[in-house]
């Protein structure tokens, strides 16, 4: 579904609509993305607007993949992150194929897009069998692949680990919050893991969200015997993900 190698990914977060073209055979953005700032409030036909608008600004006229910040099923938004709560129970997909005048398109959850990129470009690339990311921010994101197939919505940090959900141990705003120092904290993300682990026996972790730019400072501080490595693409894993999944014919 690609165009000469190439597909077009668009990655909604709370804060901004991004999106660009992506070379398939490097993972890397052809150009610069493009950037437009999420409406507010973040409704299902305002965002879906900023998504036609992005789109137009980018002259693209091919099959498109789109992240959201939300459990994705049959193309319905089941949950609502960092977005309006109307996207709760909305046909996301019907509603960007309207918007987009009905163009091939596809909607998944951003950390699972996020996992598809850094499994085959990024940070597990080297890695083989089951591979965990995680994204440690406002709470923690996960997803979940074996030998490049994922496994959709898989929302590990709502897991229940040492009495307590996983993010709420564990998130980054957790370490902001409480004061905690780095120490204090890779103790919480080594117990969440541990946990995890334990379940899943995965062959990597891959740690995502911002705090991952500063992963010298924690991560050899980890406790868990499954190896933990930094995120690669940071900001554009999402558009990344994305337009695999349009590529790939992904539909959660």
């Amino acid at each position: 579904m690609s165009a000469r190698g190439h597909a077009f990914g668009i990655d909604i977060g709370g804060s901004g609509v991004k999106g660009g073209v992506v070379d398939l055979a490097t993972g890397e953005l052809v150009h610069e993305r493009i950037k437009i700032a999420t409406p507010h409030p973040s409704t299902p036909q305002a965002v879906a607007d900023a998504v036609a608008k992005l789109v137009a600004e980018a002259d693209w006229s091919g099959p498109v993949g789109i992240t959201m910040p939300a459990v994705v099923l049959d193309g319905v938004t089941r949950t609502a992150a960092n977005i309006d709560k109307t996207w709760i129970g909305t046909d996301a997909r019907a509603l960007f194929s309207e918007a987009l005048g009905g163009r091939p398109l596809t909607v998944l959850n951003d950390a699972d897009a996020a996992g598809l990129a850094e499994d085959r470009y990024g940070a597990a690339q080297q890695f083989d069998g089951l591979v965990l990311l995680l994204t440690f921010g406002t709470g923690i994101g996960s997803a979940l692949l074996y030998n490049g197939t994922l496994v959709p919505n898989s929302e590990l940090g709502h897991l229940e680990i040492g009495g307590m959900e996983a993010e709420h141990r564990a998130a980054a705003s957790i370490k902001d919050r409480n004061g905690l120092s780095y120490e204090q904290w890779a103790a919480e993300v080594s117990t969440v893991l541990i946990g995890l682990e334990n379940l899943f026996w995965p062959n990597v972790f891959v740690a995502g969200g911002g705090i991952s730019r500063d992963a010298d400072q924690w991560i050899p501080l980890l406790t868990n015997r499954t190896p933990v490595v930094p995120a690669h693409l940071r900001n554009t894993a999402g558009i990344v993900g994305a337009a695999m999944a349009i590529d790939a014919g992904i539909v959660p």
